[in-house]
């Protein structure tokens, strides 16, 4: 689907900046000819967030646009808190990166009201009402849970570590409620089900955290006996994992095999280590589109409804060779 933003709505626009260390202030920009964007980040819970932020950030900076950012740290009502500022400022766009899909229709109903037009990054909202944002630049998740499951599936007897003839699994879901949380585990489930032999015995949120992923881990070593699978919903939860497996006793990547998705330094780090066994990309560098989706829209040119990011997978010696040159 195409969009075409009216005349009344060409004062708006673009993409801004994010979470990472910390909460951040907005930058002011000296050019009394800039986009003025708000931007409601949904915390700092992770690499990907981080390198996220700076992209963004950076992006912004080169392109003279005036960011408006809050930390939502991870708490929707912080960030319905953020945009209803934003709307009060009269900036010229909001954009933000969903905490949950569910219940955004009211405040993106007092945008448009406001003629300030909406962006999606990263995440999307679960709403019947497609008018209420312009565009979504993200991944897609439920390939990504796709990937893994097939990963998984072509190399289930390498995980059937005991040999019993079933491939236990258990998963670290991201954030309950999120976007990429439902739909990685939707995208995996799905693939999965072409071996009857690999089956998810236990699923736990991490909230998308390294320590949130340790302690579910930890709780995962005692309650199930054969774990022979971990699959995590982002990196951090999979770093946090290693970590409890190691504490255990046991060889992450060896004794329990380990996929993850997200693809940061850490992350291809432990998977060059053998640590993890394999890595679905998402990649967090949305700046550069974000900036071109902006410039259109302002300039009134027709924008997509959807942009979907590319990436790829990593396998041991693939990450060996990606992580010389790996930006985040």
């Amino acid at each position: 689907m195409i969009r075409r933003v009216s005349a009344a709505a060409v004062g708006a626009v673009l993409v801004g900046s994010l979470a990472a260390c910390g909460g951040g202030d907005s930058s002011d920009a000296s050019d009394d000819d800039s986009i003025t964007m708000g931007f409601a980040q949904v915390g700092a819970e992770s690499g990907w967030r981080t390198a996220n932020t700076k992209s963004i950030k950076d992006t912004a900076k080169q392109e003279g646009v005036t960011l408006k950012f809050s930390d939502a740290q991870q708490k929707q009502e912080n960030q319905i808190k953020a945009i209803r500022s934003y709307i009060q400022q009269k900036v010229d766009v909001i954009a933000f990166s969903p905490v949950v899909e569910t219940g955004w229709d009211t405040v993106l109903q007092e945008a448009k009201r406001a003629k300030i037009p909406v962006i999606l990054t990263d995440r999307s909202v679960d709403s019947d009402d497609t008018s209420l944002y312009e565009t979504f630049l993200g991944s897609d998740f439920v390939l990504e849970g796709e990937k893994a499951g097939d990963w998984l599936v072509e190399n289930a007897d390498a995980a059937d570590t005991d040999t019993n003839g079933s491939i236990n699994v258990v998963q670290l879901e991201g954030t309950t409620g999120a976007a990429p949380a439902i739909d990685r585990a939707d995208g995996f489930k799905e693939k999965i089900g072409a071996d009857p032999r690999i089956e998810v015995t236990a699923s736990q949120t991490g909230d998308f955290t390294r320590d949130g992923g340790k302690k579910v881990m930890e709780s995962f070593l005692k309650s199930q006996p054969d774990i022979d699978v971990v699959y995590a919903h982002n990196d951090d939860m999979g770093l946090g994992a290693i970590e409890a497996i190691e504490a255990a006793g046991k060889k992450p990547g060896t004794d329990i095999k380990i996929i993850t998705v997200d693809a940061v330094k850490d992350g291809m780090t432990a998977l060059s280590q053998g640590k993890i066994n394999f890595i679905v990309e998402c990649n967090p560098l949305l700046g550069p589109q974000l900036m071109d989706l902006a410039q259109k829209v302002v300039a009134g040119e027709e924008v997509p409804e959807r942009v979907v990011t590319e990436e790829t997978t990593f396998d041991q010696e693939q990450a060996k060779a990606a992580l010389p040159d790996r930006q985040y």
